[in-house]
């Protein structure tokens, strides 16, 4: 099917206007195709989009219908029908995810890039960044195709600055939309994003450059008074379950994975699919792990889709000895040593 522009258009403005109230519906509306006729109405006014068709109204129904088996069932997650309901699995894939298979990207040997040592024996049983202000809030609008890529090298480069610096600082999403050429060919690569913050001498901080969700011409004179920097970003893949949380532990990690078709409506729970590969290359940005009460070990990432998305936002992924969809081959960390200082405009 044809990617309908006025259909991403509603969805982002929605999330730029941030509806946080999740949709929910009952049984009923379900029994006849009038009731899901009136459901789909509801669901276009919550999630404020105005196209409307009897396409669209097929693709929600098909994904009603997805999301109610899927929650019958005894499956350590839920779905919803969320504002990406009308969506079709390719225009989901071509708007919102990355589009590549991080298998791809992972051309390392685990011999060639080993993780650097963490000064701890014992691993504790569970961690999160957001409890020691590493991590800002959860993104919400997309431009450009590359952004959950963006959006997780901002949220490494947010975290190591925090770090380095002991002050959270939110960065300007707006600077890279409007300062790189879109589409994303030209900055393919999470490496890429690095090489571009290097050549402009760091990244300015939402509060001087703040979101609009409107590309414009890039505006030097909204750089404000800090330019973030970094040293650079480097790749660590193939790693083990144990590898990865040591690298965690030093800071926040962008990583990429390939999920299942029924990723884009997650809604909560530990996320733990047999079906995987659906959207190729997703990059989000790992912020800790923990145990369930029933002792199901799991990562806690922070997801692009605003906090509309699972878990306000967040989505608990099920820790496995591979990695769950690949999410092991792939993981990437901003390098910003102590002596490297924040520029002063």
């Amino acid at each position: 099917m044809e990617i309908n522009k006025l259909l991403f258009f509603s969805l982002s403005l929605a999330l730029i206007l941030g509806v946080v109230q999740s949709f929910d519906y009952n049984e009923k509306e379900l029994e006849s195709e009038e009731a899901l006729q009136a459901m789909y109405e509801r669901w276009r006014d919550h999630h404020q989009v105005t196209e409307k068709s009897p396409e669209r109204f097929n693709v929600f129904k098909a994904t009603v219908q997805r999301v109610h088996n899927h929650n019958k069932m005894d499956k350590p997650y839920r779905l919803s029908v969320n504002m990406f309901a009308a969506m079709t699995d390719e225009e989901f894939r071509s708007n919102f995810t990355d589009n590549y298979p991080t298998r791809l990207q992972a051309a390392a040997k685990p011999e060639e890039n080993p993780v650097p040592p963490a000064d701890i024996k014992v691993l504790p049983p569970k961690f999160d960044w957001r409890e020691h202000d590493a991590v800002t809030h959860v993104r919400k609008w997309f431009q450009c195709g590359f952004s959950p890529m963006l959006f997780g090298v901002v949220g490494g480069i947010e975290g190591v600055n925090a770090l380095r610096t002991g002050t959270l600082l939110t960065l300007s999403d707006q600077f890279f939309v409007d300062c790189v050429n879109c589409p994303p060919q030209q900055l393919g690569s999470v490496p890429n994003i690095a090489k571009f913050v290097g050549e402009q001498k760091g990244v300015p901080t939402a509060k001087s450059y703040p979101t609009t969700g409107i590309r414009a011409a890039c505006d030097k004179s909204k750089f404000g008074h800090v330019m973030v920097t970094i040293d650079g970003i480097d790749i660590f893949s193939w790693q083990t379950e144990e590898n990865l949380q040591r690298l965690l532990l030093q800071q926040p990690i962008i990583f990429g994975m390939d999920p299942g078709e029924d990723f884009h409506v997650y809604k909560e729970g530990i996320y733990s699919t047999e079906k995987c590969g659906a959207l190729h290359g997703h990059i989000m940005l790992l912020v800790g792990w923990d145990v369930a009460p029933d002792g199901t070990k799991y990562w806690v990432a922070k997801n692009s889709w605003s906090e509309d998305w699972g878990e306000k936002g967040y989505i608990r992924i099920k820790r496995t000895p591979k990695g769950l969809c690949n999410m092991y081959n792939y993981n990437c960390m901003v390098k910003k040593s102590m002596e490297t200082r924040n520029i002063e405009l």
